[in-house]
């Protein structure tokens, strides 16, 4: 069925907010961003048609606030909202009441999110599905004598991980049995911090798997193609790194199957709009369903680049009712693409957080680069969402040409006043081990190992808590960031001024 979109609130911050701007800009539909008081000068504020304050800086008083944002859309006459990713994006209940607000969600329907959105309820469809998946519980564990019992079964070292969220969080390997009652309270704080819930599962730890997934794209008339892979292995603390398309290890034959496996599972949950299917895989190119993200990805620059397509256009025609217009047989990929994700941390120190002021912004161009940036030169980096500062992509006829085309970007990067992580990528990209393919969930972790970077041990959870209130306190006293910015063609000038409260 065929819906009118017109004008679209984007409901999510930084680089993303911008990137969806600017694709809607692209299709003539105006947009309506949203802020706390953190972004009030923000990029994405700055290039929309319209902006909104939604609160305070906390998320959970801002960027979470599904009421507040629905309420915006009713005030500017939004009839569309993307979320992004992160923040509300996987959020059944915020996708069911956009559709009973008369508004509709760039993404999956509420009902096929429930099926596939949570992992544990994601396994149990997979296992319907007859895919194959890493040996675990299929619901959340309910106590730590039944993450013990199911432990048992499989056998150490295992994986405990949040059922409603990614990105790291919730997650804690277990090689002993004396480690899993700690670890099982860890993760489960960690998760209901993070997502509002608690509910953990346990798997079987694979080692040394390579961890690559399969983009979707699904419309409202049954079809649904997949767009390559993408090579996620790089990791730190679960948390991905560097991303690439295609991989350097996956044939032709390991691409269909599993592109076929993560088609079959999005069409037996009613699927609609991108998303991701996330495999293990081992030496002998055996694959392990993982999970499913119902949204758009981090990463999805480096399908767009391999593959020519606007993955955020392609979810606006979807949401609108278009049908995909292209089959699986038109789909090619050319070339090679390699995402960094810029990070306001400092590498040196444990990896510990770097806000404050950019003072100066040089930014990396030329053939082959593309940078999804979300920050300038007198923006004040705040400490309550992730550091991520831009993605930096570089484009090559091949894998080698890609990687060279990174490192010059990296040497053209300036970043003042705050630490960032653009030294290991450089480190990485420079690695034997890397530029051979020869990499794994743990390859950063061991090569930082055996060179370490950093300095010993990780940064406590209640230091990086306690310099996060010290910053808020700071930053609270400081004279407003002065932000100019010249008049274009699109006139931010005139709506950095026009702010709504």
């Amino acid at each position: 069925m065929r819906r009118l979109i017109q004008k679209v609130l984007v409901a999510n911050r930084g680089e993303i907010a911008l990137r969806v701007i600017r694709a809607c800009r692209e299709m003539g539909l105006h947009t309506v961003a949203v802020y706390s008081d953190a972004d009030r000068g923000a990029l994405h504020v700055l290039h929309a048609d319209e902006a909104y304050r939604l609160g305070p800086a906390p998320a959970t008083e801002s960027y979470l606030r599904g009421d507040l944002i629905l309420e915006v859309a009713r005030r500017s006459g939004a009839d569309a909202v993307h979320p992004g990713y992160g923040f509300l994006s996987e959020n059944t209940d915020f996708a069911d009441a956009c559709v009973t607000a008369g508004v509709t969600f760039i993404g999956p329907p509420g009902s096929a999110m429930r099926r596939l959105g949570s992992k544990t309820k994601a396994r149990q469809a997979a296992d319907a599905a007859g895919m194959p998946r890493v040996p675990g519980s299929v619901t959340g564990l309910a106590s730590v004598e039944e993450a013990e019992q199911v432990a048992g079964e499989i056998g150490y070292p295992v994986m405990l991980k949040a059922a409603a969220g990614g990105g790291g969080k919730g997650m804690r390997a277990v090689h002993r049995a004396e480690e899993l009652a700690g670890a099982f309270v860890a993760a489960s704080s960690e998760a209901e911090r993070s997502f509002g819930s608690g509910e953990v599962y346990l798997e079987k730890l694979i080692e040394r798997p390579r961890h690559i997934e399969i983009q979707l794209m699904a419309d409202d008339y049954g079809a649904c193609i997949y767009l390559g892979e993408r090579e996620c292995s790089v990791q730190r603390r679960h948390q991905k790194v560097i991303e690439e398309a295609p991989s350097a290890v996956v044939s032709e034959d390991l691409r269909r199957r599993m592109g076929e496996a993560a088609v079959r599972l999005a069409l037996s949950a009613g699927y609609i709009n991108a998303g991701t299917v996330e495999f293990l895989v081992d030496a002998e190119e055996n694959f392990y369903f993982l999970e499913m993200n119902t949204r758009l990805q981090v990463e999805h620059p480096v399908t767009e680049m391999v593959t020519g397509l606007d993955m955020v256009q392609m979810q606006l025609r979807v949401a609108s009712g278009e049908p995909l217009g292209i089959r699986q047989q038109d789909v090619r990929l050319r070339g090679h693409a390699v995402e960094c994700r810029i990070y306001a941390e400092d590498p040196e120190n444990s990896f510990f957080p770097s806000p404050g002021r950019i003072t100066q912004l040089v930014q990396p161009g030329g053939p082959g680069i593309r940078e999804d940036c979300g920050v300038y030169a007198g923006w004040v980096v705040p400490l309550d969402y992730d550091p991520m500062l831009s993605k930096l992509v570089a484009y090559g006829e091949t894998r080698e040409i890609a990687i060279d085309r990174m490192l010059r970007a990296l040497d053209e990067y300036v970043v003042g006043g705050i630490k960032t992580n653009i030294s290991l990528f450089q480190r990485i990209l420079r690695d034997e081990d890397f530029r051979a393919g020869r990499i794994d969930t743990g390859y950063l972790e061991r090569l930082l190992e055996s060179d370490p970077l950093v300095e010993a041990g990780d940064v406590p959870e209640d230091i990086v808590a306690a310099a996060a209130a010290l910053f808020s306190a700071v930053a609270t006293q400081r004279e407003p960031v002065a932000v100019t910015v010249q008049e274009s063609r699109w006139g931010l000038s005139a709506r950095r001024e026009g702010l709504r409260a």
